[in-house]
């Protein structure tokens, strides 16, 4: 069902085009000069339509549509790094309410003082959450006055975001019981008497893999360990995944670039203020904004990077006749 609604959704979108258009070009049929100012203004808004559509055809992975998973994941340097770990988790449920996605905290480790050590978060919709959410895939780090220190120096914090397409509904991976160590424990946090008292949260471990996944926010055991195996397979898929690129990539040649998940957007708040995309060189002064969720700019330029490319370029609109 939910990929009948996304077809859909994008098939109408293009009739409505296709509607616009024809209409657009019975009314400039008519060569009555009176209808210039308004012709002007279809074709500005059509024009705009277009790039939008342009842009949105640059979604052309095999999973690009597909709801996403994404994990952050404070690194090293205590309080400061689980703060900004927080502070990512923050920006990135902005930017899906802004796109009319929906967030699901699946499981989330409180911090020690402040902020938290991990998240894993559902993100669905039907503006392509994994596709958009791709280029936020690595290392993030943040230059500030820290908060935390009582002598006002500087800190420097990093962060890791990880993502995979939530497609455990729409494959069949194999798991083996004898495969898989699962533990149950107290929930942790915020929660209701029940989620408080029983051994509701689960951790599953994946032995062969050595993938491990938890899920404690459901208000059952059943309903987190259904959630947990979710995430397992989809984790599952996504290493089998990655194998099979990798071994193509050797099978061609290519150098696989060993610094990939290493910092790939910094954040700095002082000694000025810019963040700035080190894949792409896309900057933004404003960094308040994109704490707030204006991460656009920066999937958009990823994307066109990724793909070779050019940003759409609108034809200014002239009125003839």
């Amino acid at each position: 069902m939910r990929e009948l609604t996304r077809l859909r959704r994008q098939v109408s979108t293009w009739e409505r085009v296709s509607k616009r258009l024809d209409d657009a070009i019975e009314l400039a049929s008519m060569d009555d000069e009176s209808l210039a100012d308004e012709m002007r203004q279809e074709l500005n808004a059509l024009s705009r339509v277009v790039d939008r559509l342009q842009f949105q055809a640059l979604f052309s992975g095999r999973y690009d549509d597909q709801d996403a998973l994404l994990a952050i994941h404070a690194g090293a340097g205590g309080t400061e790094a689980q703060d900004w770990a927080q502070m990512l988790q923050r920006m990135f449920i902005r930017w899906a309410e802004g796109h009319e996605m929906q967030v699901e905290v699946l499981d989330e480790s409180p911090g020690d003082e402040a902020g938290i050590k991990s998240t894993l978060m559902a993100v669905r919709g039907a503006d392509f959450p994994y596709g958009r959410l791709k280029s936020e895939r690595g290392v993030h780090r943040l230059v500030r006055i820290s908060p935390y220190d009582s002598s006002s120096r500087r800190h420097t914090s990093f962060a890791k975001v990880e993502l995979w397409p939530d497609v455990a509904e729409d494959i069949e991976i194999e798991i083996l019981e004898s495969d898989l160590r699962i533990d149950r424990f107290r929930a942790s946090g915020a929660g209701g008497q029940h989620v408080q008292k029983n051994e509701t949260a689960i951790r599953i471990t994946h032995l062969p893999s050595g993938i491990v996944v938890s899920c404690q926010n459901q208000r059952s055991l059943v309903q987190n360990q259904e959630t947990a195996m979710k995430i397992l397979k989809a984790q599952l898929f996504d290493l089998e995944r990655r194998k099979q690129e990798e071994e193509m990539l050797r099978l061609k040649g290519e150098d696989v670039d060993a610094g990939w998940g290493n910092q790939i957007r910094s954040y700095v708040m002082h000694p000025y203020r810019m963040v700035k995309d080190h894949r792409t060189d896309h900057e933004v002064g404003n960094v308040q904004s994109v704490l707030d969720g204006a991460l656009d700019g920066f999937m958009e330029a990823y994307l066109k990077d990724i793909l070779g490319a050019e940003p759409p370029q609108a034809a200014p609109a002239k009125a003839e006749g």
